[in-house]
């Protein structure tokens, strides 16, 4: 949890003597802060492994550490924990933002600064990993897979598919041309539906 004794606690002149900033020195408040800054700034909820990648890829922090810190932060309700299309997204709260607000001083300049940079430089493809999505499984019932393919811009669904086909080789090789060939197929299937050639 994020709590103001911690922060009594730590030297204020470590931050400012060191040129180079040790991530592995950072206490654990501070790598909360970290995340919470990566997805609010983010403006979107991002999956697990999006998180994992960024922290890891710095090493920022472990990943059974980073497990631990986003489960603390669901249970003090700073992050938003939800389930769709096989992944895990989190969000930050309400409360969450009042924290960052509060204690986001603690975040030393220069990791924002990388923080904010990974930012513009993975934003574009993660909201688009985020807007398309090709999803499949299989249904006992109709002994078929069934296909959900979908495009979505600014929260607001642009177009959703529904498919059936019998095997999964095909469930595959839709959803990966469907994420493959997104803009063609929506430009087509819209001008086919609306009758211009």
């Amino acid at each position: 949890m994020l709590q103001e004794e911690s922060f009594d606690q730590k030297d204020k002149n470590d931050n400012n003597n060191k040129s180079q900033i040790d991530y592995l020195d950072l206490d654990q408040v501070e790598k909360k802060l970290l995340l919470l800054y990566l997805i609010d700034k983010m403006e979107l909820p991002l999956t697990q492994s999006q998180i994992s990648e960024f922290a890891l890829a710095e090493d920022y922090m472990n990943y059974f550490s980073l497990q631990q810190f986003l489960a603390d932060m669901v249970e003090v309700n700073y992050l938003e924990k939800s389930f769709e299309n096989n992944s895990t997204y989190y969000n930050v709260t309400d409360q969450g933002l009042m924290a960052l607000e509060y204690f986001k001083k603690r975040i030393p300049a220069q990791l924002k600064s990388k923080i904010n940079k990974y930012i513009e430089q993975n934003k574009k493809s993660i909201k688009k990993d985020y807007e398309v999505i090709a999803n499949y499984f299989y249904d006992k019932n109709s002994n078929e897979y069934i296909i959900k393919c979908g495009i979505y811009e600014d929260e607001m669904t642009l177009m959703e598919l529904t498919l059936s086909v019998v095997s999964r080789e095909e469930a595959k090789l839709i959803c990966k041309n469907w994420r493959d060939n997104v803009n063609n197929l929506y430009g087509d299937i819209l001008n086919k539906l609306i009758g211009e050639k």
